[in-house]
């Protein structure tokens, strides 16, 4: 499964760790992804949303 969000497509971004003596190490920024229960054209499913857009009410739960 592709770590992405359903609503807003973020994904992973690439940049580096930062030492006190400036050495900079490769690392990956990974979305926080959530999986959620929707309806989708009138369909129960589960999908990966980010924070962001669970926060900001983008997507509507279902009731389990």
């Amino acid at each position: 499964m592709a770590t992405r969000c359903a609503v807003c497509g973020k994904g992973p971004q690439t940049g580096y760790t930062v030492s006190h003596s400036h050495i900079r190490n490769k690392r990956t920024f990974r979305p926080n992804l959530q999986p959620v229960r929707t309806t989708v054209d009138g369909a129960n499913v589960r999908i990966q949303v980010c924070g962001k857009c669970l926060k900001a009410g983008k997507v509507q739960r279902v009731a389990a």
